[in-house]
């Protein structure tokens, strides 16, 4: 909180995060502070941040420095509305630093300056990259063999279902697919919960407007990556195809 601070102090607050994933809330800002991302994971090349600020972000701007530069990443202006996802390139992989400018008010009032982050490496296969701003990019092309069962073995949730309903949202270029869920073998976090009305699994999948995804019939294995607390679409073969592969894996030994 900006009210801990000294008030005739001019120096700028400094803290380190150590986490490749987390959130920052910064109440009453007040001056500036200063946001080291710095993993603990150090042989990990995290080439991409992407920051998401929260739908009611305000009080100040955010920078990333570069170079002695400062470049505007999340501007307060707008007021309360949701807000995209800004991705940027690490030109230091191990070591990432953010600039908070707090913007001038009379008087205290209460503004909070709130926002996820994510370090990501060139190997993450699916994410919200609207404007094109990384390398993250949800996979659009079926998957191969190979791309299935690393899917399998690497995906952040992995459940077999059927597609309930597909929506399209043109202007954040997204389209969420509602899963039916029959099993639930792996799950990051609780993205996919029972019903306690029906006690039936479900859960929402998110996926670029780009990749055309349209209603199915028929089950189907559902993998991916989560961000930001969502679901983001990887391989998704008809369950029967996925079920081919896998045991022909199996007998070859490869699995």
């Amino acid at each position: 909180s900006g009210l801990n601070w000294e008030p005739r102090s001019r120096a700028v607050e400094q803290i380190h995060l150590r986490c490749t994933e987390g959130s920052l809330e910064w109440m009453y800002p007040a001056r500036a502070l200063r946001v080291v991302l710095e993993p603990n994971l150090s042989s990990a090349r995290h080439t991409t941040v992407c920051i998401k600020p929260a739908s009611d972000f305000q009080g100040a701007n955010i920078y990333v420095e570069r170079a002695g530069q400062l470049h505007l990443v999340v501007s307060e202006a707008g007021g309360a509305r949701p807000r995209p996802v800004s991705c940027f390139s690490a030109q230091t992989p191990q070591r990432v630093a953010l600039f908070l400018q707090a913007s001038p008010q009379r008087g205290i009032t209460r503004r909070t300056a709130s926002f996820q982050y994510e370090l990501l490496s060139n190997q993450s296969a699916a994410g919200p990259d609207h404007k094109k701003m990384a390398v993250v990019k949800a996979m659009c092309h079926p998957c191969d063999n190979v791309e299935l069962l690393m899917a399998i073995c690497s995906s952040d949730f992995v459940v077999k279902g059927s597609i309930r309903n597909v929506s399209h949202d043109s202007e954040n270029h997204m389209s969420q697919v509602d899963v039916s869920v029959q099993k639930v073998y792996r799950q990051k976090n609780r993205i996919f919960q029972q019903d306690e009305a029906s006690g039936e699994w479900r859960g929402p999948i998110r996926t670029l407007l780009q990749c055309k995804v349209k209603k199915g019939g028929g089950d189907f294995l559902f993998t991916g990556n989560e961000h930001f607390g969502e679901a983001w679409l990887g391989c998704a073969p008809r369950f029967k195809d996925f079920m081919f592969v896998y045991w022909a894996a199996r007998e070859s030994g490869v699995s």
